[in-house]
């Protein structure tokens, strides 16, 4: 192998010529490296300093009220809240579920009914409520979506206009059911939680070139930490409620 230099020490032995080489590429190596880790240390141009990293913003209401109706907004989240605690309350029960299904409300033809308007409710035995349709039958169809949809674990049989609902008893797997519809009414209060926030969101952003961009974006950030308020609480029920379905402290 040629090595540059050889020409002048033609006695320079081959186990000297090798460490020569040995050491070259070992100072390569570390110039490689030292180059990797300045590169690396640079912050990437993906890098995020969203302000979501510092946690959720303090809500001050009176900012807020420049923009948007704050009572409105407020009453709108609250309204979802105590719904979620009603749902919880009128469907999700370990004792009897005729009580609950005379409440249940019933959609047909853009109008809300609860089904002890529109069918007669009795009972056949301790486990088998009877809903009788005979003088409503065109909301059958409509009465047993409701029925599936509500969140109480029920097995509705039609039979004509008659539809049979077995109560189901109270096992592990019934309790654990009622805790798993729990977790999905929350869910459906999230987002309409959600859908509250972007639409005072887009109130503020019609408002946008009439005021400064950083009040602007201090209201959106504001409306969505409140909304959050509400979700929290909210997952805070779902937490007790499904604790009772369960049986735990």
């Amino acid at each position: 192998m040629y090595i540059p230099g050889m020409e002048f020490c033609p006695k320079m032995s081959c186990w000297t010529a090798r460490t020569v080489l040995l050491v070259t590429f070992v100072v390569l190596l570390i110039h490689q490296g030292s180059q990797h880790s300045v590169a690396s240390a640079s912050p990437t141009p993906f890098e995020d300093y969203s302000e979501e990293k510092k946690g959720p913003v303090p809500v001050n209401e009176s900012e807020i009220g420049e923009l948007v109706n704050v009572s409105r907004l407020k009453e709108d989240l609250q309204k979802g809240l105590d719904q979620l605690k009603t749902d919880y309350m009128k469907h999700l029960s370990l004792r009897s579920a005729s009580g609950s299904i005379e409440n249940l409300q019933v959609d047909f033809e853009g109008e809300t009914y609860t089904l002890q308007e529109i069918a007669q409710i009795g009972r056949k035995g301790p486990q088998l409520i009877v809903v009788n349709l005979s003088s409503f039958p065109t909301v059958m169809k409509d009465v047993l979506k409701a029925l599936n949809d509500s969140g109480m674990g029920l097995n509705p049989q039609q039979d004509g206009t008659t539809i049979f609902i077995p109560v189901p008893k109270v096992t592990k797997e019934y309790r654990e059911s009622l805790a798993k519809n729990a977790k999905t009414l929350f869910q459906k209060f999230k987002d309409h939680s959600r859908d509250i926030q972007n639409k005072y969101i887009r109130e503020v952003k019609k408002k946008e070139k009439e005021v400064s961009s950083d009040l602007a974006h201090s209201v959106q950030q504001q409306i969505h930490s409140m909304a959050e308020l509400y979700v929290s609480e909210g997952e805070k029920v779902m937490i007790t409620k499904q604790n009772e379905l369960l049986g735990k402290d």
